[in-house]
């Protein structure tokens, strides 16, 4: 096969299909019928010599060829757009749509206000949201599949970039109908606890991270080690009576009077004014962690690009909080927020 008789446009169709895993979205994305989709990958079958998709229950699966393929031509397409397209961005004018990954405790906190920011700034831009617990965000984002991913992470690739977005401590949360008063080590022993964990028992968790792809993010939504640490030598201890996948569920939990909960300090200020929960001081420290943005380096000066990290900052904006500002100001700090922000262990 020569290159110079390749018909490029089916890479461009190899290139929605491995960016949707449809045929029928595919061929939404580029204009095509799907049943010219359908034939463009029939034919790049025949020339590669590779079945580079299997139809799946849940999509089109790629094959391993198709996977590394997929960041190569991606790269070439968004070559070609710089190209021909004009480098200025004109988010009141744009119809792009962009991609983030993040965990439903962020959703809660930030999104709404990112939404607000869209429909003032940008209110034809399109934002798709897709559950970092559930997919590989480290190979997402080197496909080109995802812009932005938002979490906590402990390891950070040099081939992606990463800026500090707001910081949290933990705190206790309860159903208001309950009188805690001011939490002490007896009365918060006694207590029995739901936390989360945003991804299962078949991944290897590491000091509540899970690493992929050199990407090491976290799990474990609770200061575990503070915890533990406060408890080792303790007769009774608090029960971790359920570990749930997502925050979502919580406020129908609490409602059972004899569960508690441990929750980031920004989703339990958001869930106290509008259900029937109440806040509490936990009886001993936990480390501040550090919410960052990560995107491809790749894309660092892309003007589009530069533009959603901009905004993510601003939506971000009403959850900062300097670190003086918090309850007890010899909180300890993550490491991975004293590598961001500078600060002394």
């Amino acid at each position: 096969m020569s290159f110079n008789r390749f018909d490029l446009n089916l890479l461009r169709v190899f290139d929605a299909v491995m960016q949707e895993r449809s045929v029928l979205r595919a061929s939404q994305r580029i204009c095509l019928s799907p049943t010219a989709v359908s034939h463009a990958l029939a034919r790049l079958r025949e020339l590669l010599d590779d079945e580079l998709f299997v139809r799946t229950t849940t999509g089109m699966r790629p094959t391993a060829r198709s996977v590394e393929m997929a960041p190569l031509i991606r790269e070439a397409w968004r070559s070609l757009e710089a190209a021909i397209d004009p480098p200025k961005f004109e988010p009141r004018h744009s119809t792009r749509r962009f991609t983030i990954a993040v965990s439903d405790f962020i959703t809660m906190v930030m999104v709404p206000g990112l939404l607000a920011l869209l429909r003032q700034e940008a209110p034809l831009v399109d934002l798709v949201i897709r559950p970092d617990s559930w997919i590989d965000v480290a190979e997402q984002m080197d496909l080109g599949q995802i812009d932005a991913t938002i979490g906590i992470f402990s390891s950070v690739p040099a081939r992606f970039g990463s800026s500090s977005l707001f910081a949290y401590d933990d705190v206790l949360i309860a159903s208001s109908s309950r009188r805690l008063g001011q939490l002490s080590l007896e009365t918060f022993s006694k207590l029995s606890i739901a936390v989360v964990c945003l991804h299962g028992e078949h991944e290897e968790i590491v000091d509540g991270f899970v690493a992929k792809n050199g990407l090491a993010r976290r799990s474990e939504m609770f200061d575990r080690a503070a915890f533990e640490r406060t408890f080792s030598g303790a007769k009774r201890g608090p029960r971790l009576a359920v570990s749930l996948p997502h925050f979502l569920a919580l406020p129908t939990l609490l409602e059972d009077t004899h569960l508690t909960a441990i929750v980031p300090r920004p989703l339990a200020k958001l869930l106290v004014l509008r259900h029937p929960i109440s806040m509490y001081e936990l009886p001993y420290q936990t480390a501040l962690q550090g919410v960052s943005v990560l995107w491809p380096e790749r894309n660092a000066s892309n003007a589009a690009q530069e533009w959603l990290r901009a905004i993510l900052a601003q939506a971000a904006e009403p959850l900062r909080a300097r670190l003086c500002d918090f309850v007890r100001p010899a909180r300890s700090i993550s490491p991975a927020l004293q590598q961001q922000v500078g600060a002394a262990p």
